[in-house]
């Protein structure tokens, strides 16, 4: 994996990975993911030591909105590329001893056969991972965990508790402008927890700074 620059969101954990293609007259070859490569990089310290062991592919139609999903036992790290269309990622800090907690960072991305390289966001544990798509897009996603349907919950998108401050305003517009029109959007996503019925919830004791720091 030839990682030409990793760059960091306003939430400085989450990162975005460039990594280059070798091109000739027949086409491209990359590597998307080395262990090595990653574990190894000096500015890869939030993704501290995880073994992957699941990658997962989804499709979807233009104004889906998923999200904000995450899971502990195991805690589920995400890195997330775009094989074909447009979407934005967003990752919600629900870290309850954070400087940053209940604050949200999006990251627009697209796929283009004409690019030199390519990029993935990596989002790690303690944050609630969602999506929206500007065109009908199909990603895939690496996770340091298996699912555990019976250890997952998600916060709404919608909740008007989450703080935007940090994310890029372009990029809350498409979103307000996503709802205000004809977002696609699963009951169980809509109807998620808001930030402060996360913080009064039991489960919640699971996602700290300093044991997630352990992991």
């Amino acid at each position: 994996m030839k990682i030409t620059e990793i760059k960091s969101l306003n939430i400085p954990e989450i990162k975005i990975i460039s990594f280059a293609r070798f091109t000739d007259e027949r086409g491209y070859f990359t590597e998307s993911f080395r262990k090595s490569d990653l574990l190894n990089h000096p500015q890869m310290d939030s993704m501290g030591s995880f073994e992957f062991s699941q990658l997962n592919e989804s499709y979807s139609k233009m104004n889906v909105l998923r999200g904000l999903h995450f899971q502990w036992n195991p805690y589920v790290g995400k890195m997330v590329r775009v094989l074909s269309g447009h979407m934005v990622d967003l990752a919600l800090d629900i870290r309850k001893d954070s400087h940053t907690y209940g604050k949200i960072v999006g990251y627009e991305m697209f796929s283009s056969q004409k690019r030199e390289g390519d990029e993935c966001i990596w989002v790690p544990p303690g944050f609630a991972h969602g999506l929206f798509f500007m065109k009908p897009s199909k990603i895939e996603y690496i996770c340091s965990g298996e699912h555990n349907p019976r250890c997952e919950i998600a916060i709404s998108p919608l909740a008007e508790d989450i703080d935007w401050s940090l994310c890029e305003s372009r990029l809350k517009e498409n979103f307000d402008n996503l709802i205000s029109n004809v977002a696609l959007i699963s009951e169980k996503d809509r109807n998620g927890l808001t930030l402060k019925k996360w913080y009064e919830d039991d489960r919640s004791e699971n996602f700290f700074c300093s044991r997630l720091k352990k992991i």
